[in-house]
């Protein structure tokens, strides 16, 4: 009887023994895995069914194709909101755009805000910001932006930056962390040739990377080179551009995935892919897919956008319904890096997607909203409620698994459902009212004040450039005294 006890106690001893040595290797384990490397790519103005992959009639993404068939492509993936410098606030905040102060185009990101490249900064990443910023405050057609500007990439945990103020074009004027520079070439290419010289700099230092490439294409004025445009011959002369910048925009895709493959760093990168709001409506063929509305609208057409997320050998490769948000990407990364929370302003809009990486994970559950102008929505799993005047307290009801296309309106036919979407929808508002106030913050209120927009040609830290660039031709019609009125009310 001793003996059988004695064995058995030395069986639980060595079931223990064995678990803690299990349990010190996968530690070991996990402190050796290097986080990964993190590139957010995001395009300007381009549309949801402008992809070769979602069968666009005559435009082919042969780059982002194969960028789609490797990672996870999503069929609902949500810009922050239906125009540009909202999004880019959702995307390094992880917060619906208005908390931010950032209500429209040109508005600017407040500096009490917590961003995802400092939060990484902090963690050892070196980071690097490449093309349009247009979180400022300054509207216009993209300037370099200045070193003395209070608000440039490099005050939200930026390393390093190549940046310029809004939407550029072929052979743009950039600033090199507030150094003025010239570039030659096609815009895409330009943005991306200045981040693989940052990855190729830094995937020796020890350190992990991480680079935002904003594009400026395929945003207007439309001007592409002869070749890309030639394709397109049967469209009108705007059309044929439109759809030129987004061929080489696609061939920089290329070129950047391509040198991550060389450099050995494809299985340790994340690499996301989005547009910043959903597509034109004076550019054909159309731009959304057969989505309803387009850019400034809360309808699909106007918020849901190509989205794409890529890491070989983590990702299971596929096409999912989930939906999904540019606000989901800082949360997202917070869970692969191992951030504490307290690196994100609360409240947050976006969910992690990480366990979306390996296989379906159900239904989303919580869902997100938009608030633009007087518009707002709020997108569930497979509702949608959205009004296009929120004082009017008239809500539509959309089922987007049935009916995409927003046809047929459900708020009387679901009562019950609109009405829940409904609270839901206040209780979000009144949550975005606390937060425009400046309640997140740990002085509860804003501090400074939010700025109003202004063009940057207005500014008095441009006027001694003014001479020299109203001959260039992207600054020529603003920089006329007699024009620069009209067309910057109507420029975005």
């Amino acid at each position: 009887m001793n003996l059988l006890k004695n064995i058995h106690l030395i069986c639980r001893l060595l079931v223990r023994v064995s678990a803690a040595v299990a349990l010190a290797a996968t530690a070991l384990v996990a402190a050796t895995v290097k986080p990964p490397h993190i590139i957010f790519v995001m395009a300007d103005d381009m549309g949801w069914g402008q992809t070769g992959y979602r069968g666009h009639p005559v435009l082919k993404t042969p780059h982002l194709d194969a960028m789609a068939a490797s990672g996870l492509r999503f069929e609902r993936f949500y810009a922050g909101g239906p125009v540009c410098s909202p999004t880019r606030a959702s995307v390094l905040t992880g917060r619906s755009h208005e908390r931010a102060g950032v209500l429209s185009h040109g508005y600017a990101l407040r500096l009490q805000e917590k961003t995802v490249a400092q939060a990484l900064q902090g963690a050892g990443y070196v980071t690097g910001h490449f093309g349009k910023w247009h979180l400022n405050g300054h509207r216009g057609p993209g300037a370099p932006i200045l070193a003395g500007d209070p608000r440039h990439p490099g005050k939200f945990g930026f390393d390093e930056w190549v940046s310029v103020s809004n939407f550029y074009d072929v052979d743009p004027l950039m600033s090199r962390a507030g150094k003025i520079e010239e570039f030659k070439g096609d815009s895409s290419e330009v943005a991306v040739a200045e981040a693989v010289k940052f990855i190729d700099k830094n995937r020796g230092g020890g350190k992990p990377m991480f680079a935002v490439i904003w594009y400026g294409s395929p945003h207007s004025p439309y001007k592409a080179g002869l070749a890309d445009k030639t394709a397109f011959g049967g469209l009108n002369e705007s059309s044929a551009n439109h759809y030129g910048e987004l061929v080489a925009m696609d061939r920089s895709i290329g070129t950047l995935r391509k040198k991550i493959r060389e450099f050995g760093l494809a299985e340790s990168t994340l690499l996301v892919f989005c547009s910043d709001n959903g597509g034109l409506p004076d550019v054909k063929p159309e731009t959304v897919g057969g989505l309803r509305g387009f850019k400034g609208s809360v309808y699909e057409g106007g918020i849901r956008v190509p989205g794409i997320i890529e890491w070989p050998g983590v990702i299971q490769p596929r096409v999912t319904d989930y939906p999904a948000c540019v606000m989901d990407l800082f949360p997202t990364v917070v869970e692969i890096v191992g951030l504490p929370s307290n690196v994100m302003i609360k409240p947050q809009d976006g969910i992690s997607l990480k366990p979306l990486f390996a296989r379906e994970v159900g239904p989303r559950g919580q869902p997100f909203g938009f608030r633009y102008q007087g518009k707002r929505a709020l997108v569930a799993d497979r509702y949608k409620l959205l009004t296009k005047d929120f004082a009017s307290g008239q809500f539509q009801l959309y089922d987007l698994v049935a009916d995409p296309k927003e046809t047929h309106d459900l708020s009387s036919e679901r009562a019950e459902i609109a009405e829940r979407m409904r609270k839901q929808l206040l209780d979000w508002n009144q949550s975005m009212d606390a937060s425009l106030a400046g309640r997140d913050y740990p002085e509860g209120k804003v501090s400074p004040a939010d700025p109003e927009p202004i063009n940057w040609y207005e500014h008095p830290s441009y006027q001694p450039y003014l001479a020299e660039w109203k001959l260039r031709w992207e600054y020529a019609s603003y920089l006329n005294t007699e024009r620069k009125g009209a067309k910057a009310a109507k420029k975005k």
